[in-house]
């Protein structure tokens, strides 16, 4: 672990980290405060399914558009700008509720269109503030496997909030958003970060067929993961542990974050895009076993399991795209990663709620292998277009 240690003993790293992470806690709250939250108040597992969803797929639009304004003005003013809006979305929803749920999609849709870019920002910070390009292609590892404490602490807050009112995970969400944006908008490598000239085409970061290979290819996984905390809300109502839901979410990411620090402290062999398909199977056969549906105990195991090749994978990706994007379109190439995968969570959120009222969990736990499977095929099919553009550099940890 000493790589990790090293890198943030870096000026500004530590700081940068822990307030992207900070304020992306609401990334692993959102989805289970708005279900629980919409459940509370007596709404159906569609409803709730299609709130999680319409707020993902906003939030999916919204990042590459505040990813290419952060390109053209810096990043101060466009984080803090949009986690005050994300953050008046948040307390909007919990001042509607669902007894009119045409206002609840609009509060929804706003807490998701203005999600601040945080992810795309950090990415796009790590050359400034690291200079050795080995050390910048670790950082993307480490950010993979840290970014699972989101998903890790996100459903426990969600939990530990939920016990003081039914709203509160959604007051915590506006809070902690704000938070981290103010933390990285006021450090030095923010303020000074300005993104090289673009070429001004409409299209953006989207020019490169590599980086819509990647897209893709992730936002399936995505699809999988949406799946999956639908589905666990409703395993866990099914045997009568309804708080049992965060702990199957957390016990998944905190798999993850085991996967992601093992894989990223150390150099592996070859080239990061052949490393990608054989971790989308590692992830897909993890999903697989979900289906098994076991008592609780077992559950927790397989939850475990299933998240274990998940941050690996996005590693890999993340060292890709620095060298797939466009010129003066980094942090756009970024946030177009997070659209694409966050546009799957919210596909998978509203497939599983529907699946689930209709048929069952086994039956909704099935889009998250059928998810996996999808990637893996998308994966290879464009394949080339991955070795085409990726840059020869140094290893890829």
């Amino acid at each position: 672990m000493r790589v990790y240690l090293s890198l943030l003993r870096a000026p500004y790293a530590a700081r940068l980290l822990g307030g992207t992470l900070l304020g992306r806690l609401p990334n692993g709250m959102g989805v289970l405060a708005i279900v629980l939250f919409t459940r509370a108040e007596g709404g159906s597992y569609a409803l709730a399914g299609m709130l999680a969803a319409v707020h993902g797929l906003a939030a999916g639009a919204g990042q590459p558009l505040l990813g290419r304004l952060m390109d053209r003005l810096g990043q101060p003013r466009v984080l803090l700008t949009s986690a005050a809006l994300a953050g008046a979305g948040f307390v909007a929803f919990a001042f509607t509720g669902i007894g009119s749920v045409p206002l609840a999609l609009v509060a929804v849709s706003v807490a998701g269109l203005f999600t601040p870019p945080l992810e795309p920002g950090l990415r796009a910070l790590w050359p400034d503030v690291l200079k050795e390009p080995d050390q910048v292609q670790a950082a993307y590892a480490m950010d993979a496997a840290a970014q699972e404490l989101l998903f890790t602490l996100g459903p426990v807050l969600v939990i530990a909030s939920k016990a003081v009112s039914g709203t509160a995970p959604l007051y915590v969400c506006a809070l902690l958003g704000l938070a981290g944006a103010l933390v990285v908008a006021l450090s030095g490598p923010s303020r000074a970060w300005r993104g090289r000239p673009s070429a001004g085409d409409w299209a953006g970061a989207l020019r490169s067929p590599g980086l819509v290979v990647l897209g893709v290819s992730l936002g399936f996984i995505g699809l999988s993961l949406g799946v999956f905390n639908v589905a666990m809300v409703a395993y866990a109502e099914g045997i009568g542990r309804e708080e049992a839901s965060g702990w199957l979410i957390a016990v998944n990411a905190l798999g993850a974050l085991t996967g992601g620090l093992v894989y990223g402290a150390r150099s592996w062999p070859g080239r990061p895009e052949r490393r990608i398909p054989p971790l989308l199977a590692g992830l897909t056969v993890g999903y697989a076993l979900l289906l098994l549906t076991p008592g609780l105990p077992l559950m927790m195991v397989l939850s475990y399991v299933s998240g274990i090749f998940l941050a690996p994978t996005l590693a890999c990706v993340f060292g890709l795209v620095d060298g797939l994007a466009p010129a003066g379109t980094v942090t756009e190439a970024f946030a177009w990663i997070v659209a694409f995968m966050t546009v799957g969570v919210s596909a998978g959120s509203a497939l599983a709620g529907k699946v689930q009222d209709d048929v069952g969990t086994v039956a909704a736990l099935s889009g998250s292998a059928l998810g996996g499977v999808a990637a893996v095929a998308v994966c290879l099919a464009g394949g080339y277009l991955l070795a085409a553009r990726s840059p020869a550099g140094p290893r890829l940890p």
